[in-house]
């Protein structure tokens, strides 16, 4: 190959290394208005109840409650209850019941998502465990509380709408871990 050839090649690669960041910088706002139209990855209004709504006693529509776990992951979690029959504009509470089933300390956080993806705009979550992360003991069980509202907004043609949490379990830095500790005290674990 002679050298202008050899100089295009390195030009072009260039160029696409050049493009491929720029995809990717540019993925991150792409991925947030998609997940903002659709309700994914637990993008749904987490503002407190809007003033001078009210509710709709004419209207019902039917909230269904999923829960998943990830995989692999050794825990319980359930709905209380997997089918609630709601009136737009008033507030409704429900609960989850998580329990680690491992023998030590672990967090976890629960990532909601809607279904339909136009719903996700018109589910107002004013209190929900998704919020934050959950510790939980060797063990330990707990109910934790979701409370919502069905905005009157919702589409008139929308009669149910879906709210799932999957629950994964979040790594902590070994510092953070008692166990670690004791480990790396005894000369063990490293």
């Amino acid at each position: 190959m002679s050298a202008p050839r050899h100089a295009r090649l390195v030009a072009k690669l260039l160029l696409g290394a050049v493009a491929m960041f720029g995809f990717g910088f540019a993925l991150v706002p792409l991925y947030e208005v998609i997940c903002d139209l659709t309700g994914l990855n637990g993008r749904i209004t987490e503002a407190s109840v809007p003033t001078g709504v009210r509710e709709d006693p004419s209207r019902t529509v039917t909230v269904e409650l999923v829960a998943s776990l990830a995989a692999g992951m050794p825990w319980e979690f359930r709905p209380r209850v997997t089918k609630m029959q709601v009136h737009p504009g008033k507030a409704y509470q429900t609960s989850f019941s998580a329990q680690n089933l491992r023998a030590d300390r672990r967090v976890a956080q629960a990532i909601a998502s809607i279904a339909p993806g136009r719903a996700a705009r018109h589910l107002i979550k004013t209190e929900c465990f998704c919020f934050t992360r959950q510790e939980f003991r060797a063990g330990e069980q707990r109910e934790m509380p979701v409370v919502f509202m069905i905005d009157p907004a919702l589409p008139a043609e929308v009669g149910t709408v879906t709210l799932s949490y999957t629950f994964f379990e979040l790594p902590e830095p070994p510092q953070q871990r008692p166990d670690s500790a004791n480990l790396t005290s005894r000369g063990e674990g490293a």
